[in-house]
């Protein structure tokens, strides 16, 4: 387990820079609100479509090679995404950093799965989050000091891109002295029994898939023009606006892990009926918040909501879904939660462009709170 927190930390580490020092880049390249939202979805989209045949590959060329690529693969990319000269170069290599990254996820969650008793499974996915919640909440708190010492945006990209290949090659060996060398033993690390899934699983696994990325979709969405909207129509410093990022990403520290323990216990599909309840009241209070106390509560209730929703959606695929069709259905999965974004966030950038910032979060959060509530009729009443 510490050697997949350490990996799944390399993993988001230079994406998680894109946020924090997206005011930064806005005024580097004078973009709209528009356009600085297609710079994180130039990531997410390349990002979420190559999760789907990133499962397959993984039976192939194993998973400690894909796992190796999503850590250092995605830093050689981010080196070259500070180097860049034009908006346009920017983009391009973002979506190079997805495709290449986007083989983490499909090889790394079935390890860590199969690593535990089924029971387990939960607690076990929320503690490998914690180590891509501390590349978000850390990143904000030195991304943009870096950006000031080293005159700009591009030095933070450079400078820890480096640092990340190389701590990916270190990774790369330290998997290879525990075993995870041959193909046969990355599928099952260990042989746990394991319930089988029933014939009917598709009549719940779908809405339940709906609703936990429909919460990941709209909060990162949101959570990714926080920066800009804390700059722009809360009037703070761009270090400010990077804290409340850090802030968000905190409650992952302890909300995923617990997340996933609750599931083991009470039930996955209580705790993600809950999460996605909330969340899109909460997106929606950011229209009314001030820079303060209230617009942290909100940060840590939209944090919750997030990454309590991931182990707990990991964990209900993996044990519903056959075995044959797991890799498959994790793909899909993750092509909608982490491509996802890519689709919605030009288009809040469009909404604040052309409206608010008050009117664009009543939009997503009322629109997130409809298709939750129609997918919660379908589970009302199950517990796993």
């Amino acid at each position: 387990m510490p050697l997949f927190v350490l990996a799944h930390f390399g993993h988001h580490l230079i994406a998680a820079l894109l946020q924090p020092l997206l005011p930064f880049i806005r005024d580097d390249f004078a973009l709209g609100y528009a356009q600085a939202g297609w710079v994180v979805s130039a990531f997410t989209l390349a990002y979420g479509f190559s999760q789907l045949p990133a499962g397959w590959l993984a039976d192939r060329i194993g998973s400690r090679i894909l796992i190796t690529l999503g850590i250092s693969g995605v830093a050689a990319c981010g080196f070259l995404v500070g180097l860049s000269p034009s908006y346009t170069v920017m983009v391009i290599f973002l979506v190079v950093m997805g495709v290449i990254g986007g083989g983490y996820h499909p090889a790394a969650s079935p390890l860590v799965s199969a690593s535990v008793e089924e029971q387990n499974r939960g607690r076990a996915l929320g503690l490998h989050q914690i180590g891509g919640t501390a590349s978000f909440f850390l990143t904000p708190l030195i991304a943009v000091g870096i950006a000031s010492a080293l005159g700009g945006w591009r030095g933070s990209f450079t400078a820890l891109s480096v640092l990340i290949f190389i701590f990916g090659i270190i990774l790369f060996v330290l998997l290879g002295k525990r075993g995870y060398t041959r193909q046969n033993k990355e599928q099952k690390p260990e042989s746990h029994a394991e319930t089988a899934p029933t014939r009917s699983y598709l009549r719940r696994l779908i809405p339940f898939i709906i609703l936990g990325t429909t919460v990941q979709i709209s909060v990162f969405s949101t959570i990714s023009f926080i920066p800009l909207f804390a700059v722009d129509h809360l009037g703070v410093g761009e270090e400010a606006g990077a804290a409340l990022l850090s802030l968000f990403h905190s409650s992952g520290l302890w909300a995923g892990p617990l997340g996933g323990y609750l599931s083991d216990r009470v039930g996955k599909v209580p705790v993600m009926l809950f999460v996605s309840i909330i969340s899109g009241p909460a997106i929606y209070l950011l229209s009314l918040v001030s820079f303060g106390w209230s617009i942290s509560l909100v940060l840590v209730v939209l944090g919750i909501c997030q990454y309590a929703a991931m182990p707990v959606s990991e964990a209900y695929v993996i044990t519903h879904v056959p075995e044959r069709k797991r890799s498959t259905a994790l793909g899909i999965y993750y092509f909608v939660s982490r491509g996802g974004p890519g689709l919605l966030m030009p288009a809040i950038g469009y909404l604040f462009d052309r409206f608010d910032f008050g009117t664009s979060f009543t939009v997503v959060g009322v629109t997130a709170l409809a298709v939750n509530l129609a997918c919660s009729l379908f589970l009302w009443g199950s517990r796993d």
